[in-house]
């Protein structure tokens, strides 16, 4: 307390002004009088960034004992900044604009919970700095954090980033979802009205226009070239994304005692329905050849698909990345992060523990997101079989690229060995696979082999349907996919564990031989 109570004291003089509005001082004719004046606070303040000396100067207490409380408050405050120049700065800074607007002194607590987290004194911190101030402590993995940046960069900032942290309220966060929803209703007519104009243009049709057309086509291309874009919604899921980044925010900021109130926690946002899996049955898959249009956002390929998919992949060198993600549910990080060391021949299982994702293009190693991706899966024996000789062909890679490093070496050329890594998935380099490899492989191979569309995490889809081929049900496609809940897997796989338990229904009915000619509707059906 000794520095803070160096240069300043409580005294008294007289207040009383004359015509001309300055102070009479010694002139004031009441001067004589008895308990005259007002109490005068008076404290030195830490110097300006610039080194300029500053003092607080308080006048008009009518009590001793007020005046003497509210240096005693000043000083507590003073003291919290200790040693750090910067933070003598702030409190500075703070008490300096309230004797200029005569606000009332803060309580101390609340000042010493300001310095620790770094946001403004004055309490007038918005929503945007305080996100910003989140956002450079946020200690979970780069691809979590881009997706808060993003919502924080395309959606918060915009609509809530001006406004005082302290007032944010349900309806600010309600009114920007409405703005989403209204920038939505745009972007959907704008993405139609784009729909018809491509085919006025007749883009994609076979054969050249007609002469008599090509002025007509320009002009309607030249309107297509003029109009924005398609562009995608914010959907449900994505809105939600949303709301879980600026709940998260505001439970920290909470937390650090700035405010009592989370207004995203009360919004009501409509749900993001989990997509089901849905079968490529054979209508199916000729609907989609007639329209072009998948029947939803995930498909599943039969076995029978997916043998035709894993034929077709066979000679490639990424062949056993396939094999594993179809028959055992590994996600495209896990598989390419995989390594040698976590995997058992004689147990017959791998152990997953790290994966390789994207931070932008630029591939990173890390955990796996959830405690229950972390674990061990058991594989059958053509999977062990499949592994093993995959490892036999990455060591014949390995002395290939090693004997031509050799031979270009002693030609002058600075070149580098085989890289091992210990991941049982790697460039001809040995160095880590892009995951973007495997995706752009597995849609090559897939579109080869004539098969409907699907993604490369759809694969990991497949294996539940595996498990429900090989008589298994809900708990064992959870265990076989770690997922978290029992939930989750049912939320995605009911249906296409129903639906597959049609197909299966059909198929051991149609194998019992009969030898009595089927009638009516039977035999309409199979013609």
């Amino acid at each position: 307390m000794g520095s803070a109570r160096r240069g300043g004291g409580v005294t008294k003089r007289c207040e009383c002004r004359g015509g001309s509005g300055k102070l009479l001082g010694t002139a004031c004719p009441r001067l004589s009088k008895k308990g005259h004046g007002a109490y005068v606070v008076r404290q030195e303040l830490p110097p300006t960034a610039a080194g300029t000396r500053r003092t607080f100067r308080r006048t008009g207490y009518e009590k001793v004992t007020t005046a003497q409380a509210d240096l005693d408050r000043l000083r507590a405050i003073l003291e919290l900044a200790g040693d750090d120049v910067d933070a003598q700065q702030r409190v500075g800074d703070l008490l300096q604009e309230l004797m200029r607007t005569r606000g009332a002194l803060p309580v101390p607590t609340e000042v010493s919970r300001k310095l620790g987290v770094g946001v403004p004194l004055d309490g007038k911190i918005t929503v945007g700095e305080w996100l910003d101030q989140v956002m450079a402590n946020k200690a979970t993995r780069a691809t979590t954090n881009n997706g808060y940046a993003s919502h924080i960069r395309v959606h918060l900032k915009p609509a809530l980033g001006h406004l005082r942290l302290d007032r944010l309220t349900v309806g600010h966060v309600e009114d920007m979802f409405k703005a989403i929803d209204a920038r939505n209703a745009i972007i959907r007519a704008e993405n139609e009205r784009r729909r018809e104009q491509v085919a006025r243009c007749r883009l994609g049709r076979p054969g050249a226009p007609k002469a008599a057309e090509r002025a007509k086509l320009a002009a309607e291309r030249a309107k297509l070239a003029e109009m924005p874009p398609f562009r995608r919604i914010t959907g449900p899921a994505t809105k939600q994304a949303i709301r879980r980044t600026l709940r998260m925010a505001l439970a920290k900021a909470i937390a650090k005692q700035l405010i009592t109130f989370n207004a995203a926690s009360h919004v009501e946002l409509a749900p993001a329905p989990r997509p089901k899996g849905l079968l490529w049955t054979e209508e199916r898959v000729a609907r989609w050849r007639e329209t072009g249009v998948k029947p939803g956002p995930v498909m599943v390929w039969t076995p029978a698909q997916l043998g035709r998919f894993l034929d077709a992949a066979e000679d490639d060198r990424l062949y056993a990345y396939f094999h594993l993600v179809a028959h055992h549910g590994a996600r495209r990080g896990e598989g390419v992060g995989q390594g040698w060391d976590d995997f058992s021949a004689a147990r017959k299982e791998i152990r997953v523990s790290t994966e390789i994702v994207v931070d932008g293009w630029t591939p990173i190693e890390t955990e796996p997101k959830t405690d229950g991706s972390v674990g061990v899966v058991k594989l059958d024996t053509g999977t062990v079989r499949v592994l093993q000789e995959h490892r036999q062909r990455q060591l014949r890679e390995r002395d290939e690229w090693n004997a031509r490093v050799a031979e270009r070496r002693e030609a002058g050329e600075d070149v580098q060995p085989w890289v091992d890594t210990g991941k049982m998935f790697t460039a001809e380099n040995g160095e880590w696979l892009h995951p973007d490899v495997v995706s752009r492989a597995f849609r090559r191979i897939s579109d080869a082999a004539g098969l409907p569309p699907i993604n490369l995490r759809d694969l990991r889809h497949g294996a539940a349907a595996l498990v429900k081929a090989g008589g298994g049900d809900l708990h064992d496609a959870k265990v076989k996919l770690r997922h978290s809940t029992i939930t989750l897997t049912s939320d995605t796989y009911m249906e296409l564990f129903e639906e597959y338990e049609d197909e299966v229904t059909e198929r051991a009915a149609a194998a019992v031989p009969r030898a009595r000619r089927p009638t009516g509707d039977a035999a309409r059906a199979q013609e």
